[in-house]
């Protein structure tokens, strides 16, 4: 065999390279890992949580949805808290809304076909641009925010009309009109209707100013309220409740009537109460509707056992006394309700300190004291705070001003109200949240279950503070004078 040295050379290079493969890999020593990137952590999202809608008092944010985002978190922190609590409940809510005066309607029909239709859709309708308002009051015959004074049965000097075959309510057809609009757009919206003077031919005085009611007619009247209640049926329109008295303790008004606790208890148990029963009227008869500084008036009716069965419960303005005076009465008397019916805004308020008083007393004071309802004044009026009777009113600011057949402007009753009946709709219920200090606050749960907070700083600074709800919370804060409603699932 030829002995070839350059294969033989060639043939152990490569067996010592397939043996240091071999002990390369069978060796007990450890092998250096190749470098890995670092495990990368995802990033912490933040889901919102919580809707805030917002009006500051200086006006450079009017009931607008802000765009940060609040979620509920366990992150510790040394703010107050305003702890919300589901579990516990209180009132049922009937709504929020305001008095369609008379004169509302005259200068909301000045309103171009267009605009009023925008207008009635924006107060009474439940979208986006809507606030849902769900509770009206109305008067019975003229409120001083009427352009004149008039009852449903006025006579001449001496007459009467004791089976009131001259009843009408042709003086009313424009509110009537109206209210089967809004009935288009609210069918369930509620009504309490109010009389400010029965017809003269009753009263002891020749006048719509003032007087009483003649205890004769206490049964004419009775009957007067019925035929109203049911005349508006047969237009369509369902009366919710009424009272027997506008302001009956302030007889200075055009029209107005004095009625004493004594006179309307009697009124209500011989009277109108009866008379409902025989027409088989299932409308609530609620006493009083006056200033909170007399709550030993409705208490007094209530005390009386032949008046009691007749009586819903009572109503309270706030020109006078302090909002507790709604716990006063429904502590006395747990079984009856309450309501906040009326409360105006002045051409010479202003924006901020109206928004403040009105927020802190008759949104959250008569929610947080028993109230089933918080009702401002007028819904409309013209730049020169009108129409209204001779007499009456000329100060009043209502929620819209007309200013023109193309133009309205919202005034500061229709953020107070806005707060409230955008998101709190007939049918909630009120649920305890803790209230002290500068933020002023109530809370309630929706039928569909929506959490619902309205909080007022209604202190001189900047409060920082924590939504706590079911041991989470959401850290938010409102400047001096300022209001935010929250929202949550």
């Amino acid at each position: 065999m030829k002995f070839n040295l350059k294969n033989t050379i060639k043939a152990f290079l490569f067996m010592a390279a397939v043996l240091a493969q071999v002990k390369c890999s069978s060796s007990s020593d450890p092998v250096e890992n190749p470098p890995v990137d670092p495990p990368v952590t995802p990033p912490v999202v933040i889901t919102n949580d919580v809707d805030f809608w917002l009006t500051k008092g200086n006006q450079s944010v009017l009931l607008a949805k802000q765009s940060g985002t609040l979620g509920f978190g366990t992150t510790s922190n040394a703010y107050a808290n305003i702890e919300v609590n589901a579990a516990q409940k209180y009132q049922t809510i009937d709504g929020f809304g305001y008095t369609l005066t008379g004169g509302s309607v005259d200068v909301i029909n000045q309103l171009n076909p267009t605009k009023r239709t925008t207008l009635l859709q924006e107060l009474f309708g439940s979208g986006e641009n809507s606030i849902g308002v769900s509770y009206i009051r109305i008067s019975i015959g003229a409120s001083d925010l009427s352009a004149s004074t008039f009852t449903y049965d006025d006579l001449a000097a001496g007459e009467t009309d004791l089976n009131l075959d001259k009843f009408s309510l042709e003086k009313d057809k424009n509110l009537i009109a109206m209210l089967k609009e809004i009935l288009a757009i609210n069918p369930k919206i509620l009504i309490l209707a109010t009389p400010w003077s029965a017809p003269i031919w009753m009263k002891d005085v020749a006048s719509f100013k003032g007087g009483k009611l003649k205890t004769e007619y206490y049964d004419v009247y009775a009957k007067y309220f019925v035929k109203y209640i049911q005349q508006m049926k047969a237009e369509g329109i369902t009366i919710d409740a009424v009272t027997p008295q506008n302001e009956p303790l302030h007889d200075g008004n055009n029209p107005s009537m004095y009625m004493s606790a004594t006179d309307q208890g009697a009124f209500i148990k011989n009277s109108l109460g009866p008379a409902f029963k025989t027409a088989n009227l299932s409308v609530k008869i609620i006493a009083y509707d006056h200033n909170c500084d007399n709550p030993n008036y409705p208490k007094a009716i209530l005390a009386d056992a032949d008046a009691f069965p007749f009586v819903d419960g009572s109503a309270f303005h706030l020109y006078a006394g302090d909002i507790s005076a709604l716990t006063n009465v429904f502590n006395s008397y747990p079984t009856k309700n309450v309501y906040f019916t009326e409360q105006w805004t002045s051409s010479e308020g202003s924006f901020d300190g109206d928004l403040k008083w009105h927020l802190r007393n008759v949104i959250i004071g008569s929610m947080r004291n028993y109230s089933r309802n918080a009702l401002e004044w007028n819904v409309a009026n013209d730049q020169n705070y009108g129409p209204h009777t001779d007499g009456g009113c000329t100060m009043c600011k209502g929620a819209i001003t007309i200013t023109s057949g193309d133009a309205f402007q919202r005034n500061v009753a229709y953020y107070i109200i806005a707060h409230a009946s955008k998101f709190v709709p007939m049918g909630s219920i009120r649920i305890e949240s803790n209230s002290g200090g500068s933020l002023q606050n109530v809370a309630f749960i929706t039928p569909s279950g929506s959490k619902v907070l309205i909080v007022e700083n209604d202190g001189s600074a900047t409060e920082t503070f924590n939504i706590k709800f079911n041991g989470k919370w959401v850290t938010t804060s409102l400047e001096a004078g300022s209001v935010g409603t929250y929202t949550w699932k």
